[in-house]
């Protein structure tokens, strides 16, 4: 078991550096590098879904913090395959009632997943786009307290959080 957890640690760390060199393309001009990186992504999502019928939310606790950081944002990416980020997100809930992942990570998946649903979000951490060179978020639940519930689950007010993205 050891030795397959230890598989399972390196298997998700290689999927998110494939994903992470492949980011670029997400939103390329060119339509083959967008059908690669949509491929990947689900190649991704299916495999993180065997890996949850198997083992559930791969926790930090499992395949340590670097692997369950990149299942979280296997999950994330995930973006057409609605099923999948549902579940994720659902384990994801229980680990952190758990104590085994954290709360920050937990919003970003949740606020993913509504807008992918077409809902508002809660957090405000999902970019719909740019308006006069500062990042828009797409439409929060109840924006007056955003930055309140950011701060309940570790994130950064959002003036700070977009102003990262602002300065590239």
């Amino acid at each position: 078991m050891a030795q397959d957890v230890a598989a399972l640690a390196e298997e998700l760390t290689a999927m998110a550096a494939a994903d992470h060199r492949s980011s670029v393309h997400a939103h390329s001009d060119d339509f083959a590098e967008q059908l690669a990186w949509r491929r990947l992504t689900a190649r991704h999502g299916d495999r993180l879904g065997e890996i949850m019928d198997e083992y559930g939310w791969p926790t930090a606790e499992l395949v340590g913090a670097e692997a369950a950081r990149s299942a979280w944002l296997i999950a994330q990416h995930a973006d057409r395959q609605l099923d999948v980020q549902r579940r994720a997100l659902h384990l994801m809930e229980q680990a952190v009632s758990a104590g085994s992942a954290g709360p920050r990570e937990l919003a970003f998946l949740r606020d993913r997943t509504l807008v992918n649903e077409g809902r508002e979000q809660i957090y405000g951490t999902q970019i719909a786009g740019v308006e006069d060179g500062a990042p828009v978020p797409w439409p929060c639940e109840d924006p007056d307290r955003m930055d309140d519930l950011r701060a309940e689950v570790g994130i950064e007010p959002f003036a700070e959080y977009v102003a990262r993205f602002s300065g590239r």
